[in-house]
């Protein structure tokens, strides 16, 4: 199993780190080989040395590795003569076809939650982004229309039928198996239909492969209103599926509802690779001072290993995930994690040793099913 490891700029440093430590402990204690790693070296830091944002042969061998896992890239001191910041990990997105982005939303007893209603204890649900079109479509620097004497800039919002319905396939298995495991199992398609012709045509490609799925309950929302439903009552919805920009917005609203960023884990899926992130920026102002929350990066580990399990044919990858999933289920419910990001007294080194030794006390996971 080839890891292509970026570790990037800022916290993503010490969260990565973080992440491949607690993997291997998961992997070791479900008898597997350890990954073999190769290191990229990417992101603001890298550019401001070279004057490139990723090594000459980085986005290739990143593509030939099983998955890509990345900790963060970005520094808002550093910028492109246009103002945009350094982001080689969109051309990733582009260049292996990510088309889609999950962002799980999960609460956690003893994590922040920032809803009075005790309904909230129970949100656990899934913002699946389409991840290489709609308004990001112009982000890629082989897209970027430049201003022109500073009286115009145009960004396209593009949605293609090919991206679409692959993305539509995914958000309905994805519903399928969660319905599967006891979750709500909904999807709902959340758009703009009523405005931009754009997002009606995403709405009919959705409309369209769902006869494939009968048995999956679908929804609709408008996006604004979406963002109202996500304060007013996330425990009902399970899956959401959405344009790029979209997703980009509800996701980091939605985390918000369960924490923080420090607890935004991600996967970008395309056919034939993934990449894996914690959703948060580089944090500068916090860099190199232990007190970055990890759960983010731990938690995309165990969504890479996830994907691994079914890419490879290899069950006890998923074994593994499971083993950190439920050390961070278990050790929140023993209020054992209090990452400094909710005001607790841990660092990145303790919150990621606490996890670590959650998967030490855990019993193999056939065995917590059995028991």
């Amino acid at each position: 199993m080839k890891i292509a490891l970026i570790k990037g700029d800022g916290i993503g440093v010490d969260v990565a780190e973080a992440a491949m430590a607690v993997m291997e402990a998961a992997l070791q204690k479900t008898g597997q080989a350890l990954p073999v790693y190769d290191e990229i070296l990417a992101g603001a830091g890298y550019f401001q040395e070279t004057g490139t944002d990723i090594e000459p042969d980085g986005e290739m061998r990143a593509g030939e590795a099983d998955a890509i896992f990345l900790g963060a890239i970005g520094m808002p001191s550093i910028r492109h003569a246009d103002g945009t910041e350094i982001s080689p990990h969109l051309r990733l997105r582009d260049r292996f076809e990510l088309f889609a982005g999950v962002r799980p939303v999960k609460a956690y007893p003893n994590a922040p939650q920032r809803l009075a209603d005790p309904r909230a204890a129970g949100i656990d649900l899934i913002i699946l982004r389409e991840s290489t079109e709609g308004l990001f479509y112009s982000a890629a620097a082989h897209k970027r229309t430049l201003v022109a004497n500073n009286d115009e800039v145009q960004d396209v919002l593009r949605v293609t039928r090919k991206t679409t319905t692959k993305l539509h396939h995914f958000a309905f298995n994805l519903a399928r198996k969660r319905r599967a495991k006891g979750k709500n199992g909904t999807l709902t398609c959340v758009d703009k239909a009523n405005v931009f012709t754009s997002l009606a045509f995403f709405r009919q490609i959705f409309n369209e492969v769902k006869e494939t799925y009968p048995d999956v309950p679908v929804g609709y929302n408008y996006v604004d209103a979406q963002a109202l439903d996500l304060v007013r009552k996330p425990w009902e919805f399970d899956v959401l599926v959405m344009e790029n920009m979209f997703g980009d917005i509800l996701s980091d609203l939605a985390g918000g509802l369960v924490g923080g960023m420090g607890m935004a884990a991600c996967g970008e899926i395309g056919e034939t690779t993934g990449l894996f992130q914690p959703a948060h920026g580089s944090a500068p102002d916090i860099m190199g001072q232990d007190k970055a929350n990890p759960l983010a990066a731990i938690l995309s580990a165990a969504l890479m290993l996830d994907y691994l399990a079914e890419k490879l044919g290899n069950s006890h990858l998923a074994d593994a995930a499971d083993l950190i999933n439920s050390s961070v289920d278990e050790s929140f419910e023993q209020n054992a994690l209090r990452p400094m990001e909710f005001g607790g007294d841990m660092g990145t080194k303790a919150v990621t040793n606490q996890v670590l030794t959650g998967i030490a006390e855990l019993a193999p996971a056939k065995d917590r099913v059995s028991a």
